[in-house]
């Protein structure tokens, strides 16, 4: 839950963001300023109008009131029209900032792995608009209601200063009093929002795009219920919220009509003519009423504090790599990695410090050496380490495989190899510096490739690919495609590298969509390739063409560590390190391990039967 500090930060953080259209905004302010002022100065005029035709003078005397009357309706609406106008496009263009500013963060947090989805999808809108509304719905109208505020009461000291008074101090009950009370009435309710909301769409995310889990698991039911409680107890603080807000404005009401009636009677007492005394009347309405806007922009500004919380400490979030620290992550394919971390990739406890002496410089996809010494994590303290004391040197060009079974630790590996999760015990070093001490924006183009759940945009297929390595060329595309085995794919389609390929890769089969990732992994050429089961979702044969061409579309120089489930095509890779529950417990070549007793030699027997069988069953052309 925020608190007044944090979201006068919050604040202050996201307008900082407006300076370069500060002068957009000002010219909004000043637009909105005259909608309201021409809004009042009408209704007084006619007012006057109305009561002096009343008593029947010659035309002569009423026409400049009815040409003043027609000017302020007219301009009122001209004044509307280009507040509105001047004051969207200024807060989209800082809107549009806003959201690729929260985009590049969330994409480069090293906790990416441990974002919620729907979460992260409630940061990009629901948090976001809250910085739109800050300006549109709270500073604008707030800034033209006091300007209009003191107008008015310069004007009434024109017809008598006595009422002037009166209204002076309505205005003050109606545009500081109230709005400081609808504040601390939706304080505490409103900072629950936010967060709430963005629970409810990972709710919401997680039931359609993780339905079939939760059926499998039988945990569909306490799926909804957790997710029913919360849209009860969201509805339940936005009907309080709604509930305060009438009340306020019932208030507001009543402080309008007081106004009203107290300006009249000291007016009268003062000796004010009657029809000037109607037109102050009319006026301490009008005067009040764009007053109480303030009331509107105090209770939306406490609204909208949670939410300028959450994106100003994306937005202001130190860019160290540094453990816990924002950095570059798996989530979103960047210049040098293309895929994201998989579910089982989270923070581990903590984070080795960089070694003494030892200088992070600037990285590039030129070959780099990798140590991990002696690297341990763990999800949960107490828990058993998903990795143990594992060693492995990776130097440059050399090309190893990591298998073993299912919750071994080997997407656990690659995460930490990317700079998603930091170890709890250990180190891990690119070219004898700290992994963490490298910038977060470089790392990517050194250490990356495809990693589990590599996320396909709803885009065309040269978009997808160009995440990799925007400068690339259409011979680096068709390079890239080849060797991933989806050249003749592309080649099919009618909109050839145009093809949209949809929302996470919809339209293409499984397939397709790993070769796809495939590609712009191979076409990103980072300095150390990492490549977590490449060819899943892949037939046998397919699987072998597609992994032997793509280790020999990587680099001369540029090092690959390769995680696998199958161990066909993996004979001509350097070595072979077998996990099993975060250890390792065999390494070497592939003839090596097949010829000694253990768990590679046996899934080795087991992959070659079910694929001979699998080939025997498959027609022939």
């Amino acid at each position: 839950m925020s608190t007044g500090g944090d979201a006068r930060a919050a604040e202050r953080a996201v307008l900082r963001l407006a300076r370069p259209y500060l002068g957009r905004l000002v010219g909004a302010g000043l637009l909105a300023a005259a909608t309201e002022f021409a809004g009042l100065a009408l209704m007084a005029t006619a007012t006057w109008l109305l009561m002096s035709a009343a008593g029947r003078p010659p035309l002569d005397q009423l026409t400049v009131a009815i040409v003043a009357v027609r000017a302020l309706a007219i301009s009122r609406g001209v004044f509307r029209y280009t507040e509105r106008l001047a004051g969207h496009d200024a807060v989209l263009r800082m809107v549009t900032d806003v959201r690729a500013g929260v985009f590049a963060a969330l994409a480069a947090r090293r906790d990416a792995a441990r974002q919620r989805t729907g979460d992260a999808l409630s940061r990009l809108v629901s948090d976001v608009e809250a910085v739109q509304d800050l300006l549109l719905r709270v500073l604008v109208p707030g800034a033209a209601a006091a300007t209009v505020g003191v107008l008015a009461v310069a004007g009434a000291a024109v017809v008598s200063l006595p009422a002037a008074g009166v209204l002076a101090l309505g205005l003050l009950v109606a545009g500081v009093a109230l709005p400081l009370a609808a504040t601390a009435l939706t304080r505490h309710a409103a900072d629950q929002v936010a967060p709430l909301r963005g629970a409810l769409a990972t709710d919401a995310v997680d039931l359609t795009h993780g339905a079939a889990d939760l059926a499998a698991f039988g945990a569909t039911g306490h799926a909804l219920a957790a997710a029913d409680d919360r849209a009860r107890r969201l509805a339940r603080l936005e009907r309080r919220l709604a509930a305060t807000g009438f009340a306020v404005d019932a208030a507001g009401v009543l402080i309008a009509g007081a106004t009203a009636g107290a300006v009249v009677v000291t007016a009268l007492r003062g000796g004010v003519g009657g029809v000037l005394v109607g037109v102050l009347a009319v006026g301490a309405l009008a005067a009040v009423e764009v007053a109480l806007a303030l009331v509107g922009a105090a209770r939306q500004r406490t609204q909208l504090r949670a939410g300028l919380v959450r994106v100003a400490a994306l937005l202001t979030a130190p860019e160290t790599g540094g453990a816990g620290g924002a950095g570059t992550g798996g989530t979103g394919a960047t210049a040098g990695g293309a895929g994201t971390a998989g579910s089982g990739a989270r923070t581990g406890d903590g984070g080795a410090a960089p070694a003494a002496g030892a200088t992070a410089t600037a990285v590039g996809p030129a070959p780099h050496d990798v140590r991990f010494d002696e690297v341990t994590v763990r999800y949960r303290a107490g828990a058993a380490p998903a990795l143990d004391r594992f060693t492995l040197d990776l130097p440059a060009g050399r090309r190893i495989a990591v298998v073993g079974p299912s919750g071994a630790g080997k997407s656990t590996l690659a995460a930490v190899l990317t700079g998603t999760v930091h170890p709890a015990e250990g180190r891990v070093t690119l070219d004898g510096a700290d992994l963490s001490a490298y910038p977060v924006e470089e790392l990517p183009r050194a250490v990356g490739g495809l990693l589990a759940e590599a996320y396909v945009f709803h885009a065309t297929a040269r978009e997808n690919l160009l995440l990799g390595r925007p400068a690339a060329d259409e011979a680096a595309l068709t390079a890239a495609t080849r060797a991933a085995g989806l050249l003749d794919w592309v080649r099919a389609q009618p909109a050839g590298w145009d093809t949209v390929v949809g929302e996470e890769g919809g339209q293409l089969s499984g397939g397709q969509r790993q070769r796809l990732a495939l590609a712009r992994a191979l076409l990103a050429a980072p300095g150390v390739l990492v490549l977590d089961e490449p060819t899943e979702g892949l037939d046998p044969a397919a699987a072998d063409a597609v992994l032997a061409s793509a280790l020999a579309a990587t680099p001369a120089g540029h090092s690959v560590l390769l995680i696998s489930h199958r161990l066909s095509g993996l004979a001509g890779l350097d070595e072979i390190v077998v996990l099993d529950a975060g250890r390792v417990v065999q390494r070497g070549r592939h003839d090596e391990l097949v010829a000694a007793p253990g768990w590679y030699r046996d899934q080795w027997l087991l992959q070659e039967a079910a694929e001979r069988g699998y080939l025997a069953l498959t027609p022939r052309p």
